[in-house]
């Protein structure tokens, strides 16, 4: 895939795992928000991939729904990650 494709299926993953996770959002709020949410749906579909990969799930190659979902997955894993370490999840009840 193309850096332009790259860019639009991690700002599609960021979003979505954005929320699904609860907490506070890192980066949250304008361009700076948007810029932070495509480089969580990218660094998730590097990390759903690799994963994906590993476990015989295929991996992130194109864009198709089996691709997204480790996208999405990889992203959720890595919010889950960063909220842990700033202690984000503050405000869940």
């Amino acid at each position: 895939m193309g850096i332009l494709a790259w860019i639009i299926f991690g700002l599609i993953a960021g979003a979505i795992a954005q929320l699904l996770v609860p907490g506070n959002d890192p980066g949250a709020g304008g361009f700076t928000g948007i810029i932070v949410t495509i480089a969580i749906g990218i660094v998730g579909a590097f990390i759903g991939g690799y994963l994906g990969t590993v476990l015989g799930w295929g991996s992130v190659s194109s864009f198709d729904i089996r691709s997204m979902l480790l996208a999405i997955g990889g992203a959720m894993l890595l919010l889950f990650g960063l909220r842990a370490i700033r202690g984000g999840t503050r405000g869940l009840a």
